[in-house]
């Protein structure tokens, strides 16, 4: 059996890595990536050099998922990395874990950097409950469906989206709450991070005036008091 470690890694600046996770991905035999490209460049900043890259992802994992369980047999120390911040937390792994847990594998968390805690406590609005939806669903009814239920919640709720989605889901947001408050994070940890808490008719301004670009994390309560 082995001991698989669930390894966070920077979500933009490469710095923003633990001296354990250097240490964990040091030691491993076998780090399981999403995309190798992406992944050397940690590995190669680190000097970290593993026996195998095992290469796991949305496209591949019900198709790999048993050669991989059966690979590691072979190996005492494995690490799951996704191409930025915590695997399985909107990134592929879940049946992998879920599946190594029932051979008896020993899985071990090895914390750092997450974009929806980063987004959140810089985002003005109440932390102490909250809900993470991911990625909204691509149907606008089904995503519609999903925030009706936070209609009179007060948690603060924190999405992800991408540039090309990012205005129609602000939209979305003020059909279903009115012009509530918005904390965008856009490029946390990058050269060009935003981070700016402004009504959904002040957002849309700005991204109708220019092309959205990067990686957005959004945060919202539609109870909450800002001014």
């Amino acid at each position: 059996m082995a001991d698989i470690y669930i390894v966070s890694t920077p979500i933009g600046n490469l710095e923003d890595i633990t001296l354990r996770a250097i240490e964990v991905l040091q030691s491993s035999e076998v780090i399981v990536c999403e995309d190798t490209r992406v992944t050397k460049k940690i590995l190669d900043k680190y000097n970290i050099i593993p026996q195998k890259l095992f290469v796991l992802n949305e496209y591949n994992e019900d198709t790999k998922l048993s050669e991989l369980l059966n690979q590691i047999n072979f190996f005492e120390k494995v690490s799951l990395v996704s191409d930025a911040g915590t695997p399985l937390v909107s990134d592929p792994g879940y049946k992998f874990i879920r599946e190594a847990i029932k051979k008896g594998n020993n899985v071990i968390p090895v914390p750092g950097a997450s974009a929806l805690l980063a987004a959140l406590v810089v985002s003005s609005l109440p932390t102490n409950s909250f809900t993470f939806l991911g990625f909204l669903p691509k149907s606008i009814e089904k995503g519609k469906r999903i925030l009706f239920e936070f209609m009179n919640s007060k948690r603060t709720v924190i999405i992800y989206e991408s540039p090309h989605r990012i205005v129609k889901t602000l939209e979305l947001l003020g059909e279903v709450f009115g012009d509530i408050y918005v904390s965008v994070s856009r490029e946390l940890t990058k050269k060009f991070e935003e981070n700016t808490c402004l009504k959904i008719s002040e957002h849309l301004k700005i991204y109708n005036s220019r092309k959205p670009k990067g990686e957005f994390t959004l945060c919202f309560n539609p109870k909450a008091k800002l001014n």
